[in-house]
């Protein structure tokens, strides 16, 4: 008897899971809220490292398919100082794969592929322990019920509370993202600063981040550490505000590195919540969370790769069940927090040394974690 099984989210995590599970024979129903591919932007660029996303595109099937498609020069790093001073500048070997580039919508539709997504499936509220299964409910008051399903529909998800009552938390820290199109084109003082991967310049409490993307397409992000309404003041929808506010906190950084912010379009407002470092929950039957539902933690390189692997650890726990299907999301679930809180530490001590009242403690980290 095949399970009636759902995720929710078509995020890197749920595809992962939806495509193992599609590799394994097993028919899976995607839920998701956007009504298409293409409803919103798909973000920036994501590193897959070795042993965590690489090896979860190895158990879909798709790693010959990443290796063609992702950027190994992306892994390129270099930091300066506020004077615009060249601290490190860090260039991967010419067999370097370790934590190769690939931009967020190549990843989804490499994982896509032959899936079938219920587009514009908005699901309001999960509901188990009914008799015949796990009950959900969608915002035009249509239901349905599964004997699982996984929550993968991140850090605000519709999943969670059936599991934990535990919501996200404001980590004292704002990101605002801007984009750059065509920078070698346009503005190619910029591009020859950012280099082939990424550039990161760190003050006092501050930070400016820009990273390289495919088709001369570059993200921005500024982080810096105000209350969560540090912009109410603000119309989000004036650029030129938002700009001037941005350079009034990095006053006195070296012209070319506020270009970034000089050239940057329109301003995404995203301060950083995370969840408890050691999230958990009493296992409930028929549901499940995996990604940033489950654990999410500061965006330092793990959340993508975490929410990969998990999905298809779990799609393959589903596959191999030929008893107790409760059983194998229990043991995941185990497997899961050990792996996530390792994960959750770290990220949560990189977040307070990148973003930090001392700029050295960042150059430090970039030391202590970057091959020689």
């Amino acid at each position: 008897m095949r399970h009636r099984i759902a995720v929710v989210g078509s995020g890197p995590g749920g595809l992962a899971f939806a495509r193992v599970l599609h590799r394994h024979g097993h028919p899976v129903a995607v839920l998701e809220r956007d009504t298409a591919p293409d409803a919103r932007p798909p973000g920036g660029t994501l590193d897959l490292q070795e042993g965590l996303g690489q090896l979860a595109l190895e158990k879909a099937g798709l790693l010959a398919e990443f290796r063609a498609a992702s950027r190994p020069e992306g892994q390129a790093m270099r930091i300066l100082d506020t004077d615009g001073t060249v601290l490190r500048d860090w260039l991967p070997g010419p067999d370097d794969r370790a934590n190769p580039e690939i931009d967020r919508g190549q990843l989804r539709d490499l994982l896509l592929g032959p899936l079938d997504i219920r587009w514009g499936r908005h699901v309001t509220q999960v509901v188990p322990g009914a008799r015949e299964g796990t009950v959900v409910r969608f915002a035009d008051g249509r239901q349905e019920t599964f004997d699982l399903v996984v929550g993968a529909d991140g850090a605000w998800s519709r999943v969670r509370p059936a599991v934990s009552p535990v919501t996200p938390h404001y980590t004292g820290v704002t990101l605002v993202e801007t984009s750059l199109d065509d920078v070698d084109t346009r503005h190619p003082g910029l591009a020859r600063l950012i280099g082939d991967g990424s550039v990161a310049v760190y003050g006092v409490n501050r930070a400016l981040v820009a990273q390289r993307g495919s088709g001369g397409h570059v993200k921005v992000y500024a982080q810096f550490r105000a209350p969560l309404d540090w912009h109410a003041h603000l119309d989000p929808n004036d650029a030129e505000a938002v700009r001037s506010a941005l350079l009034a906190l990095f006053d006195g950084w070296a012209a070319p590195v506020l270009g970034l912010l000089h050239h940057g379009t329109a301003f995404a407002h995203r301060p950083l919540h995370v969840l408890p470092e050691s999230h958990t929950w009493t296992h409930v039957a028929g549901v499940t969370l995996l990604g940033d539902a489950a654990h999410l933690m500061p965006p330092l390189g793990a959340g993508a790769n975490l929410a990969l692997l998990e999905g298809a650890e779990l799609a393959e726990s589903v596959a191999a069940c030929r008893g107790d299907l409760d059983e194998a999301v229990r043991a995941f679930e185990e497997r899961m927090w050990a792996r996530a809180g390792r994960w959750a530490k770290i990220t949560a001590a990189g977040l307070e040394r990148l973003v930090s009242p001392n700029p050295a403690e960042a150059l430090a980290l970039f030391d202590q974690v970057q091959p020689s």
